[in-house]
């Protein structure tokens, strides 16, 4: 009995530390496992002694496995085809030349720096290949940079923490156990991931058949989906560690599971949303539980036997092997030079290294305690530092590098919301969609807008689309009630620069003028255009020839370098196809002429071809 209630007051403590966690987090901006590791420390045989190893006996290595199963799934059910399209060659060689250069590169500095031998410093190096969704998810939570950044992240960490599993696995048993022949490595590779995209592809195929036809009609159909879809998460696993255990590819499950996740996270699935809600409040329990659990299992004499060497070692991992990965497998695509550094900046490994690793070492225990102690102090180390310093200071980094985009959220995805979003990407804004339904939320997310389901009238709803970094909200549903009361909190609650309402009756507009929402009748819109092209016809079709192949764009001058030029030296510099047409100060405005000096502050329209304008605006703000 005392064993029993032992284990309960354990798993209570380690929840409700994981709680803690998540919501510390949530009011500190900083991303929770930073919590979780500490708390995990703290409750340890290094600190309090609430959690032993022997507490879990000889379960740990099951429960560990499931958990990651679960962890893996969520983040790979989340990974979206259209998330991948803005960054597609940049993840391929990041999930490739970035993890053959972090491999090589580790067990370089682990083998140097700390005197290990090479079996076990290739076997860290495949580890430590791995930065997971456990701890980038989080990050990007609190972090909102463009989605082509979040999206090379994330899918990094999805895949590389596959590819870490397997590949430590096999590296294992080839220089650790003595498997024999130099081609078992790749055979022992390959039989792995093949069997675990077998079984996961499998079952993901079943499943999707049964949530289309199988579980509309029933009652309580949301809550059989969800339930349904974790079991699946965990019969994957299951049964590709046991398919995988006769056929001696042990952990398959870890690949079964993103696979699984990956094509149910792509195919139209009833009750998505729900789906997605009830999965990520598991995977943050999960995620605290092993977390915790983990980090309570270091020993403090296992870092410092490390000494000066480890710490060497860190600071190389982080400082130079993770970069030289990043820039090289970057270079010549559209992610910008700020944003390389970003993501080179951006390396934490999380629950793969850290599970696996303690696994290993306690098999290893028995035989070569040196290799042991070498694996979990090294591995931890890692963890620890990336986690925390790079975790911790994230936005700071983020904030220095300048890439957090300003967004644009738009609350209602109709027609009129979708023709703004399409205008705004366009001309390189980060467009955030909000949109209440379901079915119209899905063809958005078909036709490449990132969407938030949601009441858009919800402070929590607009928060998860990043309002607090918002300078453009516009509402364009087709309630004036709702209008205005978005209005009145981008304006009242957020401070938002830019706030933009669609007005379906006109009578209403004097309730948006005093909130100082710029209102837009939908009526008057149309009767205005209407007008142009009745009565400058000629004015009309030039704007409709413009909106094809021209832009037209207001610039704020932030460069002192061009502040004291007048219109024409300015004129001469600018790129050809692109115009001055007008000049707004102090809330008035005036057309240029020749001998006007531009201060700074200024706002500046250009007009012309797109490209040339686009390069104006860089211009004039760089």
């Amino acid at each position: 009995m005392s064993a029993a209630i032992e284990l309960i007051s354990v798993v209570v403590t380690i929840m409700g530390l994981g709680v803690a966690s998540q919501v510390l987090a949530d009011r500190l901006q900083v991303p929770s496992v930073v919590f979780l590791i500490l708390a995990g420390v703290l409750v340890g045989p290094e600190g309090l002694g609430v959690i032993t190893p022997s507490v879990f006996g000889e379960t740990l290595q099951a429960i560990v496995g499931l958990s990651v199963a679960i962890i893996v799934f969520e983040g790979a059910f989340h990974l979206r085809i259209e998330r991948l399209r803005g960054a597609q060659r940049e993840t391929l060689l990041l999930v490739t030349l970035g993890a053959f250069v972090s491999l090589v590169g580790t067990a370089v500095v682990v083998r140097y720096a700390l005197g290990a031998p090479w079996d076990v410093a290739i076997l860290i190096g495949s580890l430590l290949i791995a930065t997971g969704p456990t701890v980038i998810t989080p990050i990007m939570n609190v972090v909102p940079v463009r989605e082509r950044v979040a999206s090379t992240l994330e899918t990094e960490g999805v895949v590389n923490d596959v590819t870490a599993a397997i590949l430590a696995i096999v590296t294992f048993e080839y220089v650790l156990l003595g498997s024999q022949g130099p081609l078992a490595l790749v055979g022992e590779f390959a039989l792995r991931f093949g069997l675990g995209i077998a079984v996961g592809g499998t079952i993901a195929a079943g499943l999707w058949y049964v949530l289309r036809h199988g579980t509309q009609a029933v009652e309580n159909a949301p809550q059989n989906a969800r339930l349904m879809v974790l079991v699946s998460s965990l019969a994957m696993y299951g049964v590709a560690e046991v398919l995988g255990a006769r056929f001696g590819a042990s952990e398959a499950g870890i690949a079964a599971v993103a696979t699984g996740g990956f094509v149910l996270g792509n195919t139209d699935i009833p009750y998505r949303d729900t789906i997605e809600q009830f999965k990520g409040d598991v995977s943050l329990l999960v995620i605290a539980f092993v977390f915790i659990t983990l980090a309570s299992l270091l020993s403090l004499r296992d870092l410092l036997s490390l000494g000066v060497g480890g710490i060497v070692a860190v600071v190389v991992i982080a400082v130079i092997v993770r970069p030289l990965g990043v820039l090289l497998s970057t270079g010549g695509g559209r992610l910008t030079t700020p944003e390389r550094l970003f993501i080179s900046a951006l390396g934490p490994r999380g629950i793969i290294p850290a599970s696996v690793a303690t696994l290993f070492a306690l098999e290893l225990q028995a035989t070569n305690q040196t290799a042991a102690t070498t694996l979990v102090g090294t591995v931890f180390l890692v963890i620890f530092a990336t986690v925390v310093i790079e975790g911790g200071l994230a936005r700071h980094i983020a904030q220095a590098l300048d890439v957090i985009p300003m967004r644009a959220i738009i609350i209602g995805g109709g027609r009129v919301g979708r023709e703004l979003a399409q205008r705004l990407e366009e001309r390189g804004e980060e467009v955030v969609l909000i949109e209440r339904d379901e079915q119209e939320c899905e063809r958005l997310r078909e036709r490449g807008f990132t969407v938030h389901k949601g009441d858009g009238t919800r402070q929590e709803v607009l928060e998860r689309a990043g309002v607090g970094n918002a300078r453009i909200v516009a509402a364009s549903t087709q309630d004036d009630d709702v209008n205005l009361l978005i209005g009145q909190l981008a304006k009242n609650t957020y401070d938002i620069e830019t706030v933009v309402a669609r007005v379906n009756e006109p009578s209403n507009l004097d309730a948006f003028e005093d909130l100082d929402v710029e209102a837009i009748s939908t009526s008057m819109s149309v009767a205005w255009s209407m007008d142009n092209v009745i009565e400058r016809p000629g004015i009309s079709k030039w704007m409709t020839e413009l909106d094809r192949d021209g832009d037209v764009q207001e610039v704020e001058v932030t460069s002192e370098d061009h502040a004291g030029k007048t219109v024409a030296t300015l004129g001469e510099e600018l790129p050809e196809g692109c115009h001055l047409a007008l000049i707004s100060r102090d809330e008035t405005n005036r057309l240029p002429e020749a001998d006007d000096t531009i201060e700074l502050g200024d706002h500046l329209t250009f007009i012309g071809r797109r490209s040339a304008v686009r390069e104006a605006i860089d211009y004039c703000t760089s």
